[in-house]
């Protein structure tokens, strides 16, 4: 029973094995290609014949021609890109670096000129006094006066507010300090001290 299963599945090509017959040189040849991968044989055949399935390669002649034209198309495609690139670095090159480089050379140009020519001598200002600055002891006799009626007003009203402070202690809460005054007064008060 088993016999007849292992038959089945090499006439269906889905296990086992089969020989194939070829050249000497050829089956050696083979060997020392399939040993770089690393894999059997049969895989290594395997992936041979679907690389040339997949992409369409006769390995007769037909197939290296269909692989030269595409390096030949990816070969003119890179060289339109690299066109295209030289063509964007002359158009930098002309449109900002080369007038940034012009625009340096007259400056540098100016500026060695400017070095020949004698320079004039600086003009001298006079020293400025400075004695204005010190601290001195005395105020005019009108504002000592002023600063004094302002003071004294200012005084006045400060003990006009504390005579008519009063505290409060309330059942509940904190004690607070009440200003005993009338509105208008108050408002007068406040025009005062601004």
């Amino acid at each position: 029973m088993e016999k007849q299963k292992i038959n089945d599945r090499t006439k269906n090509g889905t296990g086992g094995y089969s020989n194939i017959t070829v050249k000497k040189e050829t089956a050696i040849r083979f060997r020392s290609y399939s040993k770089k991968f690393g894999k059997s044989h049969s895989e290594v055949l395997g992936g041979m014949v679907h690389y040339f399935k997949e992409n369409n390669l006769d390995p007769f002649g037909e197939g290296t021609k269909i692989i030269l034209e595409s390096l030949k198309k990816l070969e003119r495609q890179m060289m339109k890109k690299f066109d295209r690139l030289i063509a964007i670095i002359k158009n930098m090159e002309k449109t900002s670096i080369r007038p940034t480089y012009e625009m340096m050379l007259i400056l540098y140009e100016a500026y060695v000129k400017d070095e020949r020519k004698p320079k004039p001598e600086p003009i001298k200002i006079q020293e400025e006094r400075m004695d204005f600055l010190e601290l001195r002891n005395t105020v005019p006799k009108t504002k000592h006066d002023r600063m004094l009626k302002g003071f004294e007003n200012y005084k006045k009203h400060s003990n006009e507010i504390l005579h008519n402070v009063e505290k409060v202690e309330p059942m509940m809460g904190k004690p607070y300090i009440k200003i005993n005054m009338g509105i208008g007064k108050f408002e007068s008060l406040k025009h005062q001290i601004r």
